[in-house]
């Protein structure tokens, strides 16, 4: 219901709250130094991306991996190179307790957690007449299941410290039907997820900023299948599939200083193909 003109006068306790006591100089504000970033599903594709990402910003690394321990080495080499600390993670986000240890070893590791990237995700993609409903739990609790773990746990970090910063990933199939492949579980898990960030921007609103990356069709493994390839080329209006190296610097600017007004924005980056 609409407040009067006169109701809308009253000054509020508390408001305006402060501006940010962040850096004026834009590329300051994009450095990471000292900061600790989790990252899941970090072995490979968009989420070893965003760990390269953030290391190359100064920031410290916690990798969260499932099945792929090349994430270890992947961690390794971003220690190295880039003259940060990091720590790779074995964890199945679809078991809660795995989840809240892990969270309790990262903040016993690095004493703290900045920015936590709910990144791990997976795709049966299968209509749902041929898929089994053990086939639909599979994929709900990574995609579901897995965020919400991650964001009660990392959340109740952020709490304590009194900061923190949320970023899910989602998927332009959040947005879409996809053709010419019919992955209903697989857009409704995302379509979830996309809520539930907008959500916690709200629940978080004194001490965590929540934001939501929902990519396209990118160059890795749960990119385009190869029956669906050319149509996403025809479809995307930059014709062809994204290369993870452009999907870095997004990452990095909701993990940081640059981003401190924003909380509860959902980002397409699909080369355009959700347009037509």
């Amino acid at each position: 219901m609409s407040m009067t003109v006169s109701e809308c006068t009253q000054t509020r306790d508390g408001f305006p709250r402060p501006f940010p006591n962040t850096p004026a100089n834009v590329l300051e504000q994009f450095k990471l130094n000292g900061k600790v970033v989790v990252v899941t599903g970090a072995a490979d594709g968009i989420g070893l991306a965003v760990s390269e990402a953030m290391a190359e910003a100064g920031a410290n690394v916690a990798l969260w991996y499932n099945s792929n321990d090349a994430a270890v080495k992947r961690g390794e080499e971003l220690a190295r190179d880039h003259g940060v600390k990091t720590v790779a993670y074995k964890v199945d986000i679809s078991n809660p307790e795995e989840v809240q240890k892990a969270v309790g070893d990262v903040v016993r590791d690095f004493e703290r957690i900045d920015v936590f990237v709910a990144n791990a995700g997976m795709a049966i993609s299968k209509p749902i007449l041929e898929q089994t409903l053990d086939e639909y739990r599979k994929q709900m609790s990574v995609n579901v299941d897995g965020v919400v773990s991650c964001a009660k746990y990392a959340g109740e970090v952020f709490q304590r410290q009194g900061s923190g910063n949320l970023i899910i990933t989602s998927s332009m199939s959040a947005h879409i039907v996809n053709v010419p492949t019919d992955q209903p579980v697989y857009n409704g898990s995302k379509a979830f997820v996309t809520q539930f960030g907008k959500s916690l921007a709200r629940e978080w609103r004194d001490f965590a900023r929540v934001n939501i990356v929902s990519p396209g069709f990118f160059d890795t493994k749960m990119g385009a299948s190869p029956l669906a390839v050319n149509e996403a080329y025809r479809m995307a209006v930059l014709g062809r599939q994204g290369h993870v190296k452009e999907i870095k610097g997004l990452y990095l600017y909701l993990a940081s200083d640059a981003s401190t007004y924003m909380t509860g924005s959902d980002v397409l980056i699909d080369g355009g193909y959700v347009l037509p």
